[in-house]
């Protein structure tokens, strides 16, 4: 980790103490940097958007703490299913003290000006989430359709996750097994129609007919 990195989680952990109070915002970033005695101006160079960089900054930090968690409990292990549900649990574990900034960082990207932002963010981290079960991205247009089908996966994951009050979030984890089932069926439906449509003969043309593009 680089020092800039460094100091970047730094003041994101102490932002993330006033982020339930103060939201995703400029004020939240400015109380980070007087807890940790630091010149607003690097406060500043190092988030120049305020809030929307201290986002893109959590949504990074909260990748890279996946990864490491998957990484140390070897996932690779296993089947490509359960390396994307440890993936997805080991993420919402790393949130669990921020349950409250995830909350918010959530109506946040609801706005106009962050939407864009947040989209890029979820993108980059299935992409890390596929690349981490041993997806080679060799796949064609597949690859586009796996991360889209795990975005909608993971998002409502995490809109049960914070609400579930059960013992060790049990009932979450129920769900993500369920919601996987149903995605894992479904691309299975779709990979053996797939295969039998190019099976099928193609249609024979009378003579003199042009050919359909």
């Amino acid at each position: 980790m680089t020092e800039r990195q460094a100091q970047k989680d730094a003041l994101l952990q102490a932002a993330l103490e006033h982020v339930p109070f103060d939201g995703w915002s400029r004020q939240a970033l400015g109380n980070a940097a007087r807890d940790l005695d630091l010149d607003p101006t690097t406060a500043r160079r190092l988030f120049p958007r305020g809030g929307e960089s201290l986002l893109d900054a959590f949504d990074d930090w909260a990748d890279r703490e996946m990864l490491s968690r998957i990484e140390a409990e070897a996932v690779s292990s296993s089947r490509v299913r359960d390396r994307i549900t440890g993936a997805i649990r080991a993420r919402l574990e790393a949130l669990e003290p921020y349950r409250e900034a995830t909350r918010r960082a959530i109506a946040a990207r609801t706005l106009p000006a962050m939407m864009m932002g947040g989209l890029q963010n979820l993108w980059r981290t299935v992409d890390r989430i596929w690349l981490a079960a041993g997806d080679t991205k060799d796949d064609g247009a597949n690859i586009y359709t796996k991360r889209l089908s795990l975005a909608g996966l993971y998002s409502t994951t995490v809109l049960y996750w914070l609400e579930d009050t059960s013992e060790d979030h049990a009932d979450t984890w129920a769900f993500l097994d369920r919601r996987i089932d149903t995605v894992t069926r479904l691309q299975g439906l779709r990979r053996r129609a797939e295969r039998f449509s190019r099976q099928l003969p193609l249609p024979r043309r009378r003579r003199g007919e042009a050919a359909r593009p």
